[in-house]
């Protein structure tokens, strides 16, 4: 245990001295901090949020911060009233934030349902499907075909007296009840999701407490410095291994409840991948990893990503196989 202090403690100066540290940074620094969810939006998916000029309206508040989900494995998502996004760190500058396709997914036919098309009222998709009236003008003001994809079921009657409508990516509710120009709203299918995949309940609530009703300011992350090393540069054909990760902020400041994910890229056996989350210290580990008959001589990578309110960073690392 004292060894692995000191081991921590060497690198933790390696880091603040900025050696052999990977660093991404943020390609917009700009976030935000919802008081209504306690939730904050930042990077890309901040970037792409306010993209759009009614947000609020459009995705809702945020409900979880970013993470790795399981659905699927790997995946960087952060879910919203109405929305989840998803984070594609590959694709080019203006691809890599998509939309979950909600209305897509949850969308169950069944209900009593009726297909208008009455001219100057209706607008037929190439799905087949109209939008009409209040709904269409409702489409074509807060986005369209970009936001919400297309229809993918026509009117739906329910027993409450709403109509309801589905698209690709959102759900249009007509209610009787409110005003004539304020009676269609989306439905917050980013929740229903969030609970029908069997989300974790415990990203739901906000992540900063508060002193009378303020939230308390804490510093933001703008970039990440992440080192990883191995407990063993070399090893036998059939061992165990141990990674440590170290990350810092754009100040060189420890980053606590960083998500991250090793993946041990083995020759004689595929991936390997392992979860782990920043302590106080920013410092992650991945235990005890073990394989098999791997072949003499070979360089094993280890490739590690780390996640953090919107932003991610990766970094490299690797062990050889003696005998």
């Amino acid at each position: 245990m004292r060894r692995l202090r000191n081991i921590g403690l060497m690198i933790a100066c390696l880091a603040l001295l900025g050696y052999g540290l990977g660093s991404v940074q943020a390609q917009q620094v700009e976030g935000e901090f919802f008081a209504e969810t306690g939730h904050n939006v930042a990077g890309e998916f901040y970037r792409f949020y306010k993209t759009v000029p009614n947000p609020t309206l459009v995705f809702g508040y945020p409900i979880t911060e970013a993470f790795i989900t399981s659905y699927p494995s790997g995946l960087t998502v952060q879910y919203f009233q109405r929305a989840r996004f998803e984070l594609y760190p590959n694709n080019p500058d203006g691809q890599r934030v998509r939309l979950t396709p909600l209305g897509r997914i949850l969308y169950e036919p069944g209900a009593p349902s009726l297909n208008l098309s009455t001219p100057g009222a209706c607008r037929v998709f190439t799905s087949g499907y109209s939008v009409c009236y209040d709904f269409l003008t409702f489409y074509d003001q807060q986005g369209g075909v970009s936001l919400f994809g297309n229809p993918i079921s026509a009117f739906e009657f329910q027993p409450d007296g709403r109509i309801l409508q589905y698209f690709e990516y959102a759900r249009l509710e007509w209610h009787p009840e409110f005003n004539r120009g304020q009676n269609i709203v989306l439905s917050d299918l980013g929740r229903l999701y969030f609970d029908s995949v069997g989300e974790d309940p415990a990203r739901l609530p906000g992540v900063d407490s508060s002193v009378g009703g303020i939230p308390e300011a804490k510093p933001s992350i703008l970039s990440l410095r992440v080192l990883a090393f191995v407990g063993k540069a070399i090893t036998r054909t059939s061992d165990t291994q141990k990674v440590y990760i170290i990350v810092r902020d754009q100040a060189l400041r420890p980053v606590e409840n960083a998500e991250g994910q090793v993946v041990v890229r083995l020759p004689n056996g595929g991936d390997q991948t392992y979860r782990f989350t920043t302590n106080e210290n920013g410092i992650g580990k991945v235990m005890d990893i073990p394989f098999i008959d791997q072949p003499t001589g070979s360089l094993i990578a280890v490739d590690v990503t780390v996640l953090i309110d919107g932003l991610s960073a990766r970094t490299i690392t690797s062990f050889r196989i003696w005998r």
